[in-house]
């Protein structure tokens, strides 16, 4: 206890081990585990339960006892502490109240702790690990508590029925603006981590910009549109906005570059602009972020779009700065990072789309497609990404390619869906892709 702060309820920790001791079936659906006990003879008591039903064996004040070892009876308790306890519980049907109860207090106590070693970190670390410590702490105290669904199916049923009853063609998910690449994948899916690999240089930056435009812009969305959040770990802001201007304007990307715009260019910007003014886009560009920076961020995106769908796009996911404890191990760090992205697109129902890079090994293969080991840290990335696109074009290895400008979208991965390559025209003046059948619009 600290002030007036009850950090403990010892009744319902009584009535919880009374319920069981009077009902030994309960012990078979506890949600519990030893350390969510603040006394330490409820804890060792709860714990011999658990063993002695995990053994078959019956669970009563004898095989409590025999357990445990008459000269260690003392240690939880005593026999009038263990008879008390079955007197104590006047009902067995509160049992989840009392569970509630007692990992509520449990969490009380992990938070004080956590108060209380970011206290200590404060006066020596720096600022911005202990607040990612911080932050990765309370987000595992609240994954380890579980949540209150009870796995039940009925309404899942109903909503799949309705959705059914409504048609919505092809698309699915968030419409990418490619015909045949939407085809393919019925759009982005909420709650899922796409990844879209290349090697430096190919059109990664350029292909996720003309994917955020096309979606924020799809009839599709009506009139709620969608929203856009870009973290640029690389770039600056305004120049993926120059890039978004170029793009959407039809205007020379290197006009813009040289401060030299013509008069239709200047006439296109000021529509450009418009659009972008009043378009549902967010640019984060500060570097160093880490995971949970993003998650913050992209959770007050969702609060401030409710009702809109969201595309997250990071660019690139080699450069989130990973948990210290890692540190040195670059594969870990990375998983790390994978596992939280997917778990955030979850957690937000939201799809979130996250550049990688490429090793070099593909540059010593005759075949220079990228494949699934070419992605670099690729092993946890291939396990958590639903889909993983990669971007190739053949004039960037070959000068004199007869397919030049036309870039292969090769998704290599789809958990729920087909794999296959999608060409598009990609025109660089522009940094623009167009499907190869209707050509610039």
């Amino acid at each position: 206890m600290t002030g007036n702060i009850f950090y403990y309820n010892d009744e319902a920790e009584q009535q919880y081990l009374g319920a069981i001791l009077q009902d030994p079936d309960l012990i078979k659906y506890t949600q519990l585990k030893p350390q969510h006990f603040y006394r330490q003879q409820n804890q060792s008591i709860f714990k011999t339960l658990q063993e002695l039903d995990k053994n078959g064996e019956p669970i009563d004040l004898v095989a409590i006892i025999e357990h445990v070892g008459r000269e260690n009876i003392k240690s939880i308790g005593g026999r009038e502490y263990l008879s008390g306890l079955m007197n104590t519980a006047a009902t067995t049907s509160r049992q989840s109240f009392f569970e509630n109860v007692i990992i509520e207090y449990w969490q009380k106590r992990e938070i004080a702790k956590i108060a209380a070693d970011l206290k200590e970190s404060s006066k020596s670390e720096d600022t911005s690990q202990v607040i990612q410590e911080g932050i990765s702490s309370l987000m595992s105290l609240e994954d380890a508590t579980g949540t209150d669904d009870d796995g039940s199916i009925n309404n899942d049923l109903v909503e799949i029925y309705q959705e059914l009853e409504t048609p919505k063609g092809d698309i699915t998910g968030m419409p990418s603006g490619f015909t045949e690449l939407d085809r393919m994948t019925s759009g982005f899916q909420r709650q899922e981590l796409i990844i879209i690999a290349a090697r430096p240089s190919v059109g990664k930056t350029a292909f996720c910009l003309n994917v955020a435009k096309n979606f924020m812009e799809s009839p599709i969305n009506l009139n709620k549109s969608g929203a856009v959040g870009i973290f640029s770990l690389e770039m600056g802001r305004k120049s993926l906005l120059k890039r978004m201007q170029s793009s959407i304007g039809n205007i020379n990307a290197q006009s813009i570059r040289a401060s030299n715009l013509n008069v239709d260019e200047w006439g296109s910007l000021s529509k450009v602009n418009g659009v972008l003014d009043s378009a549902a886009l967010r640019i984060f560009d500060q570097p160093g972020m880490t995971v949970n920076d993003i998650w913050a961020k992209a959770r007050k995106m969702k609060r401030e779009f409710e009702g809109k769908d969201m595309m997250i796009i990071i660019d690139y996911l080699q450069l989130i700065v990973g948990n210290p404890v890692h540190r040195g191990n670059r594969t870990a760090e990375i998983g790390e990072i994978s596992r939280m992205l997917k778990q955030m697109a979850r957690e937000l129902d939201i799809a979130v789309i996250a550049l990688s890079q490429l090793s070099r090994g593909v540059e010593q293969r005759q075949e220079k497609r990228p494949m699934m080991s070419d992605i670099r840290e690729s092993g946890q990335i291939e396990q958590d990404a639903d889909v993983i696109g990669f971007l190739y074009r053949d004039d960037y290895y070959d000068k004199e390619s007869e397919n030049k400008n036309i870039i292969e979208v090769i998704i290599a991965k789809q958990r729920n869906g087909p794999v296959g390559t999608v060409s598009l025209a990609f025109i660089k003046e522009f940094g623009k892709f167009v499907n190869l059948d209707h050509g610039p619009s």
